[in-house]
C-alpha cells in the first residue's frame, strides 16, 4: 500500500463505530443488573474488564492494519479453515446481537412515542437500511455512530449527575471489592470486545484503507479510544444505577435498565431511557450488520459485489427473527457471555498470526504487548470456565 496522509475523521468515526457497537440494548441490561447483584464491587469488574479490553483491542487492530487483511483471510493463512470457522462464530453471534438490538431500539421507540415495540423495530430497520441504501455509506456510517455515540454519554451523564451516588465507596470498591462474578466479567467483556465488536473498528478502517504500519500510531490511539469511549459511558452507566440502588430502590428484573432513568429522574427519566435505548439499539444494528458481513465478504466475489445488499438483508432478516420470536430479554445477557468465549480463540489467532512473517512481512510485534495479550488469553479461558462452573452450581 502506498504511503499517504492518515484520515483522522475515519480513525475517529472507526472508534465510535465500535464503542457504538459495544454500547448496546444488551449493554445498557447488563450494566443495570450486575450494578444491582454486586453493588459497588461492579465497579472492579470495569476496571478489570477496562485492562483486558484495551489489551485486547490493540493487539487485534494493529495486527489487522499491518497484514492489511481482515481477521478472517488471517485466521485461514494461521490454520486452514479456522477463518470459515471464525466466521462462523462472529456471523451467527452477531446475528443473535442484532435481534436484540432491534428489539431494543423498537423498546426505545416504544417509550418514547407509543408505538408498540414491534413497530418501532420495524421503523428502526428502516433508519439503518436508510445509511447503507446511502452512496456515501461509509461516511454517513461513522457520522451517525459519532451522533449516537455523544448522545448517549450525554444522557447518561445526566442520570448518573441526578441520581446522587456514592462515588467515595464506589472508587473504593473499584480496587477493593467485596464481591465478584466470573459471570460479569466475562460477560462485560464479551459485551465490549467480544465476537464481532473487537473486529467492528478494524474492519472499518480496513475498509477505507487506512492500514500499514506506518499508520499504527493512530491505529494504537483509535484502539484506546475506542474502549475509552465505551468504558466512560459503562462508568455513568454503574454510578447512577450504584445511585437508585443504594437509595434502596429495587430494579425491576423484565427491565433494570428503564429501572435506572425512572427510579433517578421520574417520567422524564424514562423518556430518557427510550431516546438512550433507542439510540443505543440503532448504532448496534449498524455496527453489529456492518462487521458481521465484513466477515464473509471476502469469502467469493458475489458476496463483495452484492456487500450493501446483503447488509440490508441481514438487518431485515434480524428483524423478522425478533417479530416472530418476541423480545429476547435472555438473549441479551447471555449474547454478552458467549461473545466472550469468542474472544480468547479470536485473540489467540491473532497473536500467533503477529509471528508469521508471511502474514504481517517484516513486522515487529512489542514484546509486551504480546505477553499482555497471551495473559487475556488466558485469564478469559479461565474465566470462560469459571462461569460455565457458576452456572452449573445455580
Amino acid at each position: 500500500m502506498t504511503e499517504k496522509k492518515f484520515n483522522w475523521s475515519i480513525l475517529i468515526g472507526a472508534a465510535f463505530l465500535m464503542a457504538s457497537s459495544a454500547i448496546g440494548p444488551g449493554f445498557l441490561t447488563q450494566t443495570a443488573l450486575f450494578t444491582a447483584q454486586l453493588g459497588a464491587s461492579f465497579g472492579f469488574v470495569i476496571l478489570l474488564s477496562i485492562i483486558l479490553d484495551a489489551i485486547a483491542q490493540l493487539n487485534i487492530w494493529r495486527i489487522i492494519a499491518v497484514a492489511d487483511k481482515p481477521a478472517q483471510d488471517i485466521a485461514n493463512e494461521v490454520f486452514p479453515g479456522l477463518g470459515y470457522f471464525i466466521s462462523l462464530l462472529v456471523f451467527l453471534g452477531g446475528m443473535a446481537f442484532n435481534i436484540g438490538n432491534i428489539a431494543g431500539a423498537g423498546l426505545g421507540l416504544n417509550v418514547l412515542f407509543g408505538v408498540s415495540v414491534g413497530q418501532g423495530a420495524i421503523m428502526s430497520a428502516i433508519i439503518a437500511i436508510g445509511i447503507f441504501i446511502y452512496k456515501e455509506s461509509g461516511k454517513a456510517m461513522d457520522a451517525f455512530a459519532k451522533t449516537m455515540g455523544c448522545l448517549k454519554i450525554l444522557l447518561a451523564l445526566f442520570v448518573a449527575y441526578i441520581s446522587k451516588p456514592p462515588l467515595m465507596e464506589a472508587a473504593i470498591r473499584s480496587v477493593n471489592p467485596t464481591h465478584f462474578s466470573f459471570t460479569a466479567v466475562l460477560t462485560i467483556v464479551g459485551g465490549t470486545v467480544g465476537g464481532y465488536i473487537t473486529f467492528a473498528g478494524a474492519h472499518r478502517l480496513l475498509d477505507a484503507r487506512q492500514t500499514g504500519v506506518q499508520n499504527l500510531p493512530a491505529i494504537s490511539k483509535g484502539a484506546v479510544s475506542a474502549v475509552g469511549l465505551a468504558s466512560v459511558m459503562r462508568l455513568l452507566l454503574f454510578i447512577a444505577a450504584l445511585g437508585v440502588v443504594s437509595a434502596g430502590n429495587k430494579l425491576n428484573p423484565d427491565n433494570p435498565a428503564a429501572s435506572v432513568f425512572q427510579l433517578a429522574a421520574g417520567q422524564i427519566g424514562y423518556k430518557l431511557f427510550g431516546l438512550i435505548m433507542w439510540s443505543a439499539g440503532i448504532s448496534s444494528v449498524v455496527g453489529s450488520a456492518f462487521t458481521s458481513i465484513s466477515f464473509i465478504k471476502s469469502f467469493h466475489p458475489v458476496i463483495l459485489k452484492f456487500n450493501r445488499q446483503i447488509i440490508i438483508a441481514f438487518i431485515i432478516v434480524s428483524c423478522i427473527i425478533f417479530l416472530l420470536i418476541g423480545k429476547p430479554v435472555k438473549i441479551l445477557i447471555a449474547v454478552g457471555a458467549i461473545n466472550g468465549f469468542i474472544l480468547p480463540l479470536a485473540l489467540g489467532i491473532m497473536l500467533i498470526a503477529a509471528y508469521r512473517n508471511k502474514i504481517i512481512s517484516n513486522y515487529k510485534q512489542p514484546l509486551w504487548l504480546t505477553i499482555l495479550g497471551v495473559l487475556v488469553v488466558a485469564v478469559m479461558t479461565w474465566m470462560s470456565y469459571g462461569a460455565i462452573v457458576q452456572l452449573m452450581h445455580q
